[in-house]
Parts: structure tokens; C-alpha cells; sequence
């Protein structure tokens, strides 16, 4: 585990994404959900209890107090599309609760289409934005998988 008592409090927010493919009509699940269950409201739960248990599925993963997280599924043909974005103010990242975020959304709906569709699966896990802290700010380029850098500041903790 990297020591981090010597690192500032700076507000740090990561955003990672990744997509559900499926070769069965999205809206038809959705209709005709299966057990009769909101799958994308599930899934999107699943997401966000992830990210706050994401100390205790990596090993030597720092356990923070999140802030804040938002899990989005928007839903296209043939496919989940999942974005997760967390935040904290913290001494170290929230990456890694980014991802596991979209991973669970994307475990949880592909538990829901297994029955139906065997080869649905899960494609593009990827951390698109991160800010705080040393590194500073971090964009996944449109244009490939090319990072750029800004320099950031340091927040103040919560009142």
C-alpha cells in the first residue's frame, strides 16, 4: 500500500466507462425484464455499492470515504452503454472505484442476460478522466488512447 500521509487533501473526481454488447434487442429485455426486475436500476445499484466496497475486492487498495458517485446506463440497440463518475477529497485517487463501479453495472446486466444471451459481453473498461492531486487532470483523448495533462490545485477539506 502506497503511504499517503504526507499527501495533501485535494478534491479528486475519476470518470470511467465501458459498454454491455448484446445480440439481443435491449428494448425487448427491458419490456420483459428478467424475474421482473428493473434491470438497469439494478445493475446501476450493483455499481454503487461496488465502488464503495472497492477496498475490499483489490488488494492493498486504499478504503476512502466516496463522496459521491453516479452511475449512468444508457441504453442503445444492442447495447448498455455505462459511465461512472466518483468523487472525494482525499490524500489518493478514486480510479480504481471509477472502474469498479462500471464493472459491476456491467457484471450485474450480463447476470440478467446470460438466460437469454450466452455471448453477451463486456467490452472497453476504460478510466476516461481523473483530476486531483499530484498528476493533476487527466482526459482520455477522442482520438485514440492518447492522455493529455493539466496542472491542479489543492482543495480544502469539507466544512
Amino acid at each position: 500500500m502506497v503511504d499517503v500521509m504526507g499527501k495533501p487533501l485535494t478534491r479528486r473526481v475519476a470518470v470511467a466507462k465501458c459498454v454491455v454488447v448484446t445480440k439481443m434487442d435491449t428494448h425487448q429485455v427491458l419490456e420483459h425484464p428478467p424475474e421482473g426486475i428493473d434491470v438497469v436500476e439494478a445493475a446501476r445499484v450493483a455499481g454503487i455499492l461496488a465502488a464503495k466496497k472497492t477496498a475490499s475486492l483489490i488488494p492493498l487498495c486504499h478504503p476512502i470515504r466516496i463522496d459521491g458517485v453516479q452511475v449512468d446506463v444508457v441504453v442503445g440497440p444492442n447495447r448498455f452503454e455505462i459511465s461512472a463518475i466518483t468523487e472525494i477529497v482525499e490524500r489518493t485517487g478514486v480510479e480504481m472505484e471509477a472502474l469498479t463501479a462500471c464493472a459491476m453495472t456491467a457484471l450485474t446486466l450480463v447476470h440478467a442476460l446470460v438466460e437469454i444471451d450466452p455471448t453477451a459481453s463486456i467490452e472497453d473498461l476504460t478510466l476516461w478522466h481523473k483530476s486531483g492531486g499530484r498528476s493533476g487532470e487527466w482526459d482520455r483523448s477522442g482520438s485514440g488512447n492518447r492522455m493529455t495533462h493539466r496542472a491542479s490545485g489543492v482543495a480544502s477539506p469539507h466544512p
